[in-house]
């Protein structure tokens, strides 16, 4: 009988018996990459590692799987029908056994095994190593070999469309390098976007190791834009021969040692090529690639024209829009300025109108007041002299109540003097719990009806600042409140507080926080309270301007203002100004 003899993959027979193999060993077979069944000496199977499994999925017993295995034997007796089978044939040699057999799978495709069995005590050990890919590989071989014979017969006949093929990828290459160059363009306005993907493809084509464009400014050339950043803004000048040839538009492609008069030399000759970019008649810079590849000009030069004509036209594009987009940011920003100081002059103008009126408005009452008040206390002497006493006693309460209004009447004109404060221009220090009880006192027309004022006042040191801004934030804060309460209150709002707002001061971290909270109806798009001539208020009503100058005012002080809303529960705002 002749027996195939190869070496087991992974682990030799001397390997396995070196193991000691008992029935809590079994899963080191799982580390193999050859299919591993383990048969005892009543040949029942004891172990099947997964790649066992995995090959041999429909595996019952080892007596079905042996009639599925076949090899190449010449048996000595033929009534011996044992010998047929290398599984059983595996099972009976007291020996290590080694066979090529070959499995039939139920799709009909053979596959191909080194079977390799070694004894260990009462175990019999069987490695199935699979050889398919190698069989397929040897009759590929032969494929191949067969086929290079035609492949030699042929080659002479395939010079001239070799030929033919590779001018065609040359001029593929060269397409697609000038379509990807234009597709950089069209999706990019951005000069250095435009600049290094045009370098990165041209690098790629030519093997450049390095790759710059140098802007042509003041008759010098200025690298921009690089492969390596470390060249950006080297003024770099060269010969007399390459100045020519770029003065003339032409590409030039030479054998040197150097860049340009100022760089390095290189240790070996390097090919540098020089293409101009150019729009119209007007140079703006060149494009420099060096590289060890052999260029050949010819082959190249309309490409590179190409290129030069693409990347003038789009450098120009690109500045232009680039010079309309700084001119865009400028007057936008000049906008934004123009409309700060229309805000401030408007504040500003607004509240010396403010100042003369209450200077007026002063003067007027002042004068009647001091009559009133004179009168009165001549009244006040005259009514000791009457007799009547319950006439006396009545003129007496007239009396106390006519000083009691002047009395109010003055400190209403102390109040509306202070608020104006058109003598405080610079910053000072104030008292904020204070500067917010003057501003309730001139509001005390809005809050008398029905809205609770809740003072929740910390401990505030002095803070520097100009006082009568604040309390106009403060009032305009205010006076939205009260009428954001006597909106909602005109809805049929139900509110089980009624009507209240809450004014919070402390000061911690530096900082004077300020938050004034009411239970009205809230705001439906806070986010546009603080813009110019939004109001939530009717045509008639409301500017849109009180905030928009309140915000101006914190802004002034260097800090900030915020707001939270919810609709139907009212709105807070928050004022922080940094105190030094």
């Amino acid at each position: 009988m002749i027996v195939h003899k190869s070496p087991i993959v992974n682990f030799t027979c001397f390997e396995i018996k070196c193991y000691n193999i008992a029935m809590g060993k079994f899963d080191l077979f799982n580390k193999f990459n050859s299919a591993v069944v383990i048969i005892n000496e009543s040949r029942e199977t004891v172990f099947r590692n997964n790649v066992f499994k995995r090959y041999f999925k429909d595996y019952e017993n080892i007596k079905k799987f042996s009639h599925k295995l076949d090899y190449k034997v010449y048996p000595l007796e033929s009534s011996n029908m044992d010998v047929l089978s290398p599984i059983l044939q595996a099972l009976k040699s007291k020996e290590d056994f080694s066979a090529y057999v070959t499995y039939q799978t139920y799709d009909n495709n053979p596959l191909f095994f080194d079977l390799n069995s070694t004894k260990r005590g009462k175990y019999t050990v069987i490695i199935f190593t699979d050889v398919t890919a190698k069989i397929e590989f040897s009759n590929l071989q032969k494929q191949v070999q067969n086929s290079n014979k035609k492949i030699n017969l042929l080659e002479e006949e395939n010079k001239s469309i070799s030929k033919i093929k590779l001018q065609a990828q040359s001029q593929a290459m060269k397409l697609l390098l000038l379509n990807n160059i234009s597709n950089i363009i069209r999706e990019s306005i951005d000069i250095s976007v435009i600049l290094k993907s045009a370098l990165k493809e041209l690098s790629e084509m030519f093997g450049a190791f390095r790759a710059y464009y140098a802007v042509y400014e003041n008759q010098n050339f200025i690298i921009k834009e690089s492969i390596k950043p470390k060249d950006k803004n080297k003024k770099i000048t060269f010969d007399k021969g390459v100045n020519d040839s770029i003065n003339n538009g032409k590409v030039s492609c030479m054998t040197c040692r150097k860049e340009y008069q100022e760089a390095d030399t290189f240790k070996e000759n390097v090919q540098r090529i020089v293409l101009p970019i150019f729009h119209l008649s007007k140079l703006i810079g060149v494009i420099v690639l060096s590289t060890k590849q052999k260029i050949k000009l010819d082959d190249t030069l309309e490409l590179l024209e190409g290129v030069s004509s693409q990347l003038g036209n789009a450098i120009i594009q690109a500045e232009l829009y680039k010079n309309n987009e700084q001119m865009v940011k400028d007057l936008t920003k000049t906008l934004k300025e123009l409309k700060s100081t229309q805000l401030q002059l408007i504040n500003s103008e607004k509240m010396a109108s403010l100042g003369q009126l209450v200077a007026g408005v002063a003067h007027e009452i002042n004068t009647p007041v001091a009559s009133i008040k004179s009168n009165n206390e001549l009244s006040k002497r005259i009514i000791k002299k009457i007799e009547d006493k319950d006439v006396a006693e009545l003129l007496s309460e007239l009396n106390s109540i006519d000083n009691e209004a002047i009395e109010r009447i003055n400190r209403l004109v102390v109040s509306l003097r202070k608020f104006v404060r058109l003598d405080e221009a610079e910053l000072q220090e104030a008292d904020i719990n204070k500067e917010l009880d003057l501003t309730l006192d001139l509001i005390r027309h809005e809050t008398k009806n029905g809205i609770e004022i809740i003072k929740k006042y910390g401990k505030l040191p002095p803070i520097k600042c100009y006082p009568n801004m604040l309390n106009q934030v403060f009032m305009n804060i205010l006076v939205n409140a009260t009428h954001a309460i006597k909106d909602c209150n005109n809805k049929s709002f139900k509110n089980n507080k009624g009507g209240q707002i809450t004014i919070d001061t402390s000061f911690k971290k530096h900082n004077l926080i300020v938050k004034i909270k009411d239970n009205g109806c809230g705001i439906k798009e806070p986010q546009k309270i603080f813009d110019i001539g939004y109001t939530t208020k009717g045509v008639g009503v409301g500017t849109g301007w009180g905030l928009a100058i309140s915000q101006k005012i914190i802004e002034k002080h260097k800090g900030k203002i915020d707001v939270k809303t919810k609709i139907n529960h009212g709105s807070e705002f928050c004022i922080t100004i940094p105190s030094e």
